[in-house]
């Protein structure tokens, strides 16, 4: 049978016209990324510099680049960070992995509690932080006979993971709070134990979450220097106190080129965090949410 009815006509919405509030809003977000990135540009662009000083352009080349890799000071300072960032991230990755689950399944009077604990160590100033771990460590290491605390790795480790820890909690209890809880009754009317259900179900499906804590934390160890200003020894000292202690001689070109370089390992690790949420199934906004531990 042969349709002989007229064919309908759709009319096309018309483009919506851009308001003086919308110009005005898409400017002031340029200048806020301006804000943000303009000076990490700058020093992208600096650690080029050929010149002795950071601030005198002598053309550009790669000898910051091979100067900072070739010194054995920013050598020793560098792998000093990479190894804190490193046993920062595993300590705050455990610990802040199962307050995190049990924030987002047990629950209680006690979780509001420990919530505000961890929103206290986010919001403490760093300087505070760092008087009291100096104090407490100084106490461990001569009163209490601990010879750990009177290592240097060790310190920085244990000092980085106040904050990473409580930055992890609140990442894995945001992933672990959008699960789906029936999933594990499931798996407990399968007879399976309290163990068998966390190591099949809730390990795996929070697994994501943990890795994203766990980066995250590795980058704010990297970037942490007041708290390391006071906790590090002599020998141990990382990257942002060698960086702290340099600029009473003048920066170098060479220590931009090595931030740079942390940057990029930086932003690799953020690259890799949204990777593995994304084949998780999160979309951008999860994404944003998981990171921002809401």
């Amino acid at each position: 049978m042969i349709d002989d009815r007229p064919p309908v006509l759709v009319r096309s919405r018309p483009a919506r016209r851009r308001t003086r509030s919308d110009v005005l809003l898409t400017a002031w977000g340029v200048l806020v990324l301006l804000f943000l990135f303009l000076p990490i540009a700058v020093i992208v662009v600096y650690s080029f510099n050929s010149g002795r000083l950071l601030t005198s352009w002598g053309g550009a080349g790669f000898e910051a680049y091979t100067a900072g890799l070739s010194r054995p000071v920013i050598r020793a300072a560098v792998a000093t960070s990479l190894q804190t960032a490193v046993g920062a991230a595993l300590l705050s990755a455990v610990i802040g992995s199962l307050a995190g689950l049990a924030l987002a399944r047990v629950g209680g009077r006690w979780a509001a509690g420990l919530t505000l604990l961890l929103g206290l160590t986010l919001v403490t100033p760093e300087i505070v932080d760092a008087i009291s771990l100096l104090g407490w460590f100084v106490s461990l290491d001569t009163e209490a006979g601990l010879p750990l605390f009177g290592n240097g790795i060790a310190r920085l480790v244990v000092a980085h993971s106040v904050l990473s820890t409580a930055v992890v909690t609140f990442i894995v209890r945001a992933r672990v709070a959008g699960l789906d809880a029936r999933l594990e009754e499931a798996a407990a009317d399968l007879y399976a134990t309290p163990w068998r259900r966390f190591r099949d179900v809730t390990l795996p499906l929070a697994a994501p979450g943990v890795l994203a804590g766990g980066l995250m934390a590795f980058t704010l160890s990297l970037d942490n220097t007041i708290v390391a200003s006071f906790v590090s020894l002599p020998g141990a000292s990382p990257w942002p106190v060698y960086v702290f202690s340099a600029l009473r001689a003048g920066l170098r070109p060479e220590i931009a080129a090595v931030s740079t370089l942390l940057l990029l390992l930086t932003l690799v690790a953020l690259a890799v965090v949204a990777l593995v949420l994304r084949r998780s199934g999160d979309s951008a906004s999860d994404i944003a949410r998981t990171m921002a531990g809401g």
